[in-house]
């Protein structure tokens, strides 16, 4: 079927069409009648274009959201450093790394909507702002007392400046750039700007090496240069005159906000707690009534939910879900496998985890180029079916402890998430209601952490029972009790998740039958550990197999934009 200008290829079925004469946009089928056309206007994505350096637009927002790539996995590097000197407990560190996701979660679907109401690049640079001054301060926290309170509360403030930032940011690339750019566009966006995560963990490195403090502190050169490119390209401004929706913005971060926070904690208070099934339940619970709300009463909801009638926004949706339930999780896991299984240090690991990302990025480079010429539907499918395969063949090659075993799987894991990744971002959003870009990236950013939250919180659980039970049958096969062999692994467990003291990986120090069958055991332990791992790639393999399936649903639809006579 032939692209027709200014429709959405494909749309089955009999119905109203939609058309907006000032866009020359007209979007054919039952969901045109709910949308009532798409992008264009005098606030579409034509006018947006207007005067505006595009490749200095492109390279400003792959800075600004570089810096909140970066701070998801560089601070655990530097926590034993940030903990020493602050004098941090142990429950406090983690709640100085999970503070800043929890926010991030929490506030994307607001963000998302502010930066349609005010302006995708004012919100934008006001996001970068309040990020870069967070950061500042973080970097300025004071020993003592009061050094845990200040560092939780200014990676809040970074949370909360992320999620303005990121879906403005992502909006403003969407703008400026045409439907049939902007896959190639937004490939490049997601290329580098996620392979930036891989680099937290060997920047973190290099920075703690000096002072803890400049892990926070290198932003801020970062958003000098984002603002400075901002400012030169030039990128104009579209205001909504709509009301925010308080009530349904209120509902969305408190229930993103507790369901995250029992997935985040839950290895801590246990999978059979009361608070954690409190959270999770409650949480969902005002998700279902943020749902029932938005769809009866407000004029102007936060989030238009009837843009889930469109079958192909409900696919990509899914798709990233399943994906990031692997993609973000994986970081954590590969640092911690390279690290304890592999004997690698802090910057090993993220040279491993670079192996993900030779292949990401140039599956990305391709996947924007087939989702210009051929839709979001093959690059998904081609892009699940290879990461099913990768990360399953990568799971059978973890207990050979050599990276030269394994890397040709890893890269090939990361093709697969960077043929399918930027393609469904990119359809989705292109499938915004009347151009609604940044309300429609805080669906699919949010989609994405929720994600990432759940894949933690499951992998994490996985991985720690199999070590303990691994663990535990291999030191009691060396001739410590049974109690003891699992007190033992259980600390092993605890440390290697980041719940536990960092003495206590399995280095064997002291005397005693159990530190002596910790030393004997080591490598044995090492395997285990690999064994262990090899439950979470193939939990992660299963998540890619479950977006194959939803990708095979995408209805193929292609959507396209026609300027009006005389633009």
């Amino acid at each position: 079927m032939t692209d027709i200008p200014g429709r959405a290829e494909g749309a089955v079925g009999p119905g109203p069409t939609a058309a907006d004469p000032s866009a020359g946009l007209t979007v054919s089928g039952p969901v045109a009648a709910a949308q009532g056309g798409r992008g264009g206007g005098a606030n579409g994505p034509a006018a947006a274009r207007g005067g505006t350096n595009q490749t200095l637009a492109l390279a400003a927002m792959m800075f600004a959201v570089a810096m909140t790539f970066i701070d998801q996995t560089v601070v655990s590097i530097a926590a034993p450093d940030i903990t020493s000197e602050l004098g941090l407990t142990s429950g406090g560190i983690r709640w100085v790394v999970n503070s800043y996701l929890l926010a991030l979660a929490a506030c994307f679907a607001l963000g998302g909507r502010l930066a349609d109401i005010h302006g995708h690049r004012r919100v934008m640079l006001i996001g970068t702002l309040i990020f870069v001054v967070a950061s500042v301060l973080c970097g300025c926290a004071p020993a003592g007392s009061s050094a845990q309170t200040w560092m939780i509360t200014f990676r809040v403030v970074q949370g909360v400046g992320a999620a303005l930032l990121f879906p403005a940011a992502l909006a403003v690339v969407v703008a400026v750039f045409p439907v049939e750019r902007r896959g190639r566009a937004l490939a490049l966006f997601f290329g580098l700007s996620g392979g930036l995560t891989a680099i937290g963990p060997l920047l973190g490195g290099l920075l703690t090496a000096w002072t803890w403090r400049a892990i926070f502190w290198v932003n801020v050169p970062v958003a000098l240069i984002a603002i400075t490119l901002t400012v030169l390209a030039r990128i104009p401004d579209t205001v909504r005159r709509e009301r925010l929706d308080l009530p349904g913005a209120a509902l969305a971060a408190c229930g993103m906000g507790l369901s995250v926070l029992g997935l985040q904690q839950a290895s801590e208070w246990g999978w059979a707690a009361t608070a954690t099934w409190a959270c999770i339940i409650g949480g969902l619970a005002l998700l279902a009534v943020f749902c029932w709300y938005e769809l009866r009463f407000p004029r102007h909801p936060l989030i238009k939910l009837r843009v889930f009638r469109d079958r192909a926004f409900t696919v990509d949706t899914a798709v990233l879900f399943f994906a990031m339930l692997a993609f973000v999780p994986l970081f954590f896991f590969a640092s911690v496998y390279a690290q304890v299984s592999l004997g690698e240090s802090p910057s090993g690991a993220a040279l491993y985890l670079l192996y993900f990302f030779l292949g990401f990025v140039f599956a990305s480079q391709a996947g924007g180029r087939m989702l210009d010429k051929r839709g979001a539907r093959p690059p998904m499918v081609l892009g699940a079916a290879l990461g099913t395969a990768g990360f399953a063949l990568w799971a059978v090659k973890l207990t050979d402890l050599s990276i030269g075993a394994q890397w040709p799987y890893v890269v090939l894991a990361g093709a697969g998430i960077g043929f399918l990744l930027a393609p469904a971002s990119t359809d989705s959003v292109n499938r915004a209601i009347d151009a609604s870009y940044g309300e429609v990236t805080g669906i699919t950013q949010t989609t994405r952490n929720y994600a990432a939250a759940v894949g933690l919180a499951v992998y994490g659980t996985v991985l720690s029972h199999v070590t303990v039970d691994r663990v535990g049958q291999t030191l009691q096969s060396r001739g410590v009790s049974e109690a003891a062999a699992r007190d033992a692994a259980h600390g092993i467990a605890r440390s290697v998740s980041g719940h536990g003291e960092r003495d206590a990986t399995g280095e064997g120090s002291g005397e005693g039958p159990v530190a002596a069958g910790l030393r004997d055991a080591e490598q044995a332990i090492r395997l285990d550990f690999a064994e262990a791992n090899q439950w979470v790639l193939y939990g992660m393999a299963a998540a890619l197999a479950a977006a194959f399936l939803c990708a095979l649903a995408h209805p193929g639809t292609k959507v396209t934009e026609a300027s009006p006579p005389g633009r």
